[in-house]
């Protein structure tokens, strides 16, 4: 634990940034899985949309590299083809 109030202050803030960052990144794994799970492609065409905006949320946060999001994005957009 820290002990100097700058320590202190940079700990707390560490703390809210990375509950901001786990938020961020459950709503992207989320937002994957329903489009991978989609039991057709009509639902999984609507779901795109919102795991691409997901994953480029992402990428603006500072939580992905914009190579890995494009990976992703690749990823899904292979997934719902095969559908």
């Amino acid at each position: 634990m820290a002990t100097s109030k700058s320590g202190k202050k940079s700990a707390r803030q560490a703390e809210t940034k990375r509950v901001y960052n786990l938020r961020s990144i459950r709503a992207m794994k989320d937002a994957m899985k329903k489009v991978a799970e989609a039991p057709n492609a009509k639902d999984a065409e609507g779901l795109l949309p919102m795991a691409y905006k997901a994953i480029d949320k992402a990428v603006k946060r500072g939580i992905l590299k914009k190579n890995t999001a494009a990976r992703r994005k690749s990823k899904l957009a292979k997934a719902f083809s095969s559908k």
